[in-house]
């Protein structure tokens, strides 16, 4: 069994997971609006990290600033995880593996802040980041889109269930820039308001900053505490529909969640949590695909109207926060969600509720027609 043994989430709201889950129960976002930041004329609304404030955590770690924000955000929810276990990171049998989208992009810019041009690279920027805890292995870098995240923790699984190592460390991150924002405008993709998650008046998606780390290693079946967490099944299924658009009938959505349920699983789980971003042609993707796939009996509920779209960060940092509801015996609102605005009715509320299951679905989907699911079990497997 593939087990976590530790996590950790910074983010805007805060720089421990408990923090994290505490602000969301309360119904807190840290999505505002910010006007010409980064030079960019057209106001946007994102959740970003204060200025100087990742540098500040930082700097009661390690005095060096030969970090980007974005290896130094990583760094430190790395290193506040490894603080919950007795793991030695510099072993040859624990494995890095790094999920984002964009890196070190912002170096792409005029500002280097005396950074090489080669730090833009991903897997130049992960092994500084391997490096910095001593690990000799060669990190793994997934960037999949928007479903970098669950990937990446399926990565998790191979490597561990194959013995390639003993201890897989999946950390996921992004931090904005001018480059990425300015994108998602061309796209027409960003809402003027806070955003709405399947909500008839919903806008477009906003973005969000993040780091969230989980580690994960393998246990024998009769090892495994009935409060621990394991990930039991997961599935990655490109439709190949566009290059940004999803497909209409959700195909690839679809058929990642019957790969990874079965009938006798339905009724044990406590909900789907959703990609959710608000755009108008995700979150009517999901609701079919949901559909199709016989579970719009089960409730779903999206968290990015309290963090935004935080892309490589947000299927690890929303894996955490559903492990966190659970064990809280809770489904977390959906924020800024109201009233139906798709073809398929799910079971959504604005408010939390609660739940005595031990199961969830992590769901999400990404640029390119690609998909991915994980079926998550607090105890015994399914």
């Amino acid at each position: 069994m593939i087990v976590k043994i530790a996590d950790n989430i910074i983010s805007p709201l805060g720089f421990t997971t408990e923090r994290n889950y505490q602000a969301v129960k309360a119904g807190e976002s840290s999505i505002q609006l910010h006007k010409r930041h980064w030079g960019i004329p057209e106001p946007f609304m994102a959740s970003l990290f204060k200025e100087g404030e990742i540098d500040n955590e930082f700097g009661k770690l390690h005095p060096a600033c030969k970090y980007t924000d974005f290896e130094k955000a990583i760094i430190l929810s790395i290193d506040k995880a490894l603080q919950q276990t007795a793991i030695n990171p510099s072993s040859d049998r624990v494995q890095f593996i790094l999920s984002t989208t964009k890196g070190n992009i912002y170096l792409l810019d005029d500002k280097k802040d005396g950074f090489s041009k080669e730090r833009v690279l991903l897997g130049v920027s992960a092994q500084y980041i391997a490096d910095f805890f001593h690990n000799p292995n060669q990190p793994i870098v997934i960037s999949n889109a928007c479903i970098s995240g669950v990937c990446a923790q399926i990565t998790a699984m191979r490597c561990l269930q194959s013995n390639r190592c003993d201890t897989a460390i999946v950390v996921g991150c992004d931090i904005q820039s001018r480059f990425i924002v300015s994108g998602f405008q061309s796209f027409k993709a960003l809402s003027p308001d806070q955003c709405k998650p399947f909500d008839v008046k919903r806008r477009g998606l906003n973005l969000g900053e993040a780091a969230a780390t989980i580690i994960y290693s393998k246990k024998n079946r009769t090892d495994v505490d009935n409060n621990e967490w394991s990930v039991c099944r997961g599935a990655i299924r490109n439709d190949a529909n566009h290059i940004s658009g999803p497909s209409k009938t959700g195909e690839g959505s679809f058929r990642a969640l019957r790969t990874i349920i079965q009938e006798k699983d339905i009724p044990k789980i406590a909900f789907i949590n959703s990609h959710g971003t608000s755009t108008l042609y995700n979150d009517e993707m999901e609701s079919i695909a949901i559909s199709r796939a016989g579970l719009q009996s089960i409730p779903v509920n999206s968290l990015k109207g309290y963090y935004g779209h935080t892309m490589g960060a947000a299927g690890i940092l929303e894996s955490i926060l559903s492990m966190q509801a659970v064990d809280d015996k809770n489904i977390l609102a959906t924020r800024g969600y109201e009233t139906c605005g798709v073809s398929h009715p799910l079971i959504l509320s604005n408010e939390n509720c609660p739940t005595d299951k031990q199961a969830f679905i992590k769901l999400l989907s990404g640029f390119g027609g690609c998909n991915a699911a994980l079926l998550f079990k607090r105890g015994e497997l399914l």
